[in-house]
Order: structure tokens, then C-alpha cells, then sequence
């Protein structure tokens, strides 16, 4: 028959045992310093004094009437009506603030902030193809989470974005967030109207995937529809979700490095800035 298996440890190895079974039962029983519970019961935590937020699971894809409204006491002469573009890598967000900057210069006063990871490539995209003076256009290399810097730290974005609107007199500030995921959207603090752009080279199954930018941004931009033969997209297919998942919220068909959709576009950006700044279209 077998002996019974025992082992002995040392003074030392039995020091170190007895401090992390202790560490791992704290670890269970207290939440960390930088942890709190807030009083929706969720566990809330910060990364390097950013702005505390959770992981938690959310429990829906979220709906367009119940999103987060615009905040009604922004004072737009601190900081000019802001349009905020996220959405995954790829899909056309440069371009978009590319056609933007050119369907809206000539009559508004405004200027860009991008963001991206490490570089500043989005930025200085902007500056060579000459959609505002390159004075006007702001680079932000966030360094980590695209996310982060649109959401829960936005700082890095509301400097630039401040200076810009005061150096220029700005009306309206295009801010466009480094590539990210289904998940993402724009704080209301940073964000006054949200544009959220996907592409069918994803499928058509994107729509109704859900997730914040998809059901509650202001408006859902469904780009380079010339590829959905080639890809095997149903754009009939992406248009029944994006009824359903956008409970009744507008999304536009695009083509936007062909100039499709993007007069329709502008239109819902300037009917939000209206009623937003109570300014009348020029």
C-alpha cells in the first residue's frame, strides 16, 4: 500500500506560502484600492487615476429612445458643438471627417481632433489632402484603449478640442476616435452628436451584433455599400437589422469616398447642431 504523500517546507517556503494564502484570500474578500461598489451595485474601478467605469457585462445591445440625450447646459462658447466619429478599424472614419471638412468649410467655422494609438497618420491625412488649414486639424495619440479617450478620460481630447474652438471661433468640432470595437461609444461630456460607422466588408451580419455605437449613437453610417456584392453582404438584410436594432433611430447607406450619402449625412449633423445651439442653418 502507498505511504500517505507528506512534505515539509522550510521556515522560508512556509513565510511565503502563509503570505499569499493571504494575499489570495484578501483578494477574494476586499476589492482592491483603486475598486469601489457604486450604488448601482456594480463593482467600478480606474486605471492610473482615469475616470472610474466598469467591465461588467451589458445586459443589452441598448436602445436608440432610451440612449444618453445631449447635455442641455453645455456652454458651446467654451467649447463649439462637437461631432464625434468612432467606430471599428477600417471603416471609414478619416474619410468621413475627410468629406465632412470639405462639404462644411466653406460656410461654418471648423476644426478636427484625431485620435490615434501611436501615430498621428489620421491627422496628418487630413493635413495632406487639405481639408482645413492644417492649423485647424489636431492629432492625439492616445497611447492606449481608443475607448478610454472618448469615454472615460476624455482630457485628452477636450484640451485640443477647447483650444481649437477658441483660437478659431469654431461652431462646429469634428473629433474622431482611434478604431475600436462594437463596443465603444462617445461620453455625452465630449460628444454633442454621435456618428457611429460601420462597413458590410464586416458582413451584413454587423447591424444587428448591437452594442452602444450600433443601437444608441445619433446616427448609424453603414459605409462602402459598393462592396457588398463582392463581400456577399444583403444590404436588404443590413437595413431590416438596423430598423430593429436602432429602434427607429436614422442610419444612412454610404459610399462615402464616392460622395454617397454624405450630403444626407451633413444634413442630420446640421439639424442637431440647430437645435442643439438654436442657430439657423447657412
Amino acid at each position: 500500500m502507498a505511504e500517505p504523500h507528506s512534505h515539509s517546507h522550510s521556515p522560508e517556503e512556509h513565510a511565503h506560502l502563509h503570505q499569499h494564502t493571504h494575499e489570495h484570500d484578501h483578494h477574494h474578500h476586499d476589492h482592491p484600492p483603486n475598486e469601489f461598489k457604486g450604488a448601482d451595485g456594480k463593482i467600478y474601478h480606474s486605471h492610473d487615476g482615469l475616470a472610474p467605469h466598469t467591465h461588467e457585462p451589458i445586459e443589452s445591445p441598448g436602445f436608440f429612445s432610451r440612449r444618453a440625450r445631449p447635455l442641455t447646459t453645455r456652454d458651446f462658447k467654451e467649447r463649439a458643438f462637437t461631432v464625434g466619429i468612432g467606430g471599428p478599424v477600417g471603416t471609414g472614419k478619416t474619410a468621413l471627417m475627410l468629406a465632412l471638412c470639405r462639404a462644411l468649410r466653406d460656410k461654418y467655422s471648423i476644426a478636427a481632433v484625431t485620435n490615434d494609438i501611436f501615430t498621428k497618420e489620421d491627422g496628418e491625412f487630413l493635413v495632406k489632402n487639405n481639408a482645413l488649414a492644417p492649423e485647424r486639424i489636431r492629432a492625439v495619440e492616445t497611447g492606449g484603449c481608443p475607448h478610454a479617450a472618448i469615454r472615460e478620460d476624455i482630457s485628452i481630447n477636450l484640451g485640443p478640442l477647447e483650444e481649437l474652438s477658441h483660437l478659431f471661433a469654431a461652431e462646429i468640432l469634428l473629433c474622431e476616435s482611434g478604431g475600436d470595437n462594437l463596443a465603444a461609444n462617445f461620453s455625452r461630456e465630449l460628444a454633442d452628436y454621435i456618428i457611429y460607422i460601420i462597413d458590410v466588408s464586416g458582413g451584413d451580419k454587423i447591424p444587428r451584433k448591437g452594442g452602444p455605437g450600433i443601437t444608441q449613437a445619433d446616427l448609424l453610417v453603414i459605409n462602402k455599400t459598393d462592396l457588398a456584392e463582392a463581400i456577399g453582404a444583403d444590404l436588404k438584410v443590413m437595413e431590416q437589422d438596423s430598423l430593429r436594432m436602432r429602434d427607429g433611430g436614422p442610419f444612412v447607406f454610404a459610399q462615402v469616398k464616392h460622395d454617397i450619402g454624405v450630403s444626407e449625412i451633413v444634413d442630420h449633423i446640421i439639424s442637431g447642431w440647430e437645435e442643439a445651439t438654436h442657430q439657423t442653418r447657412r
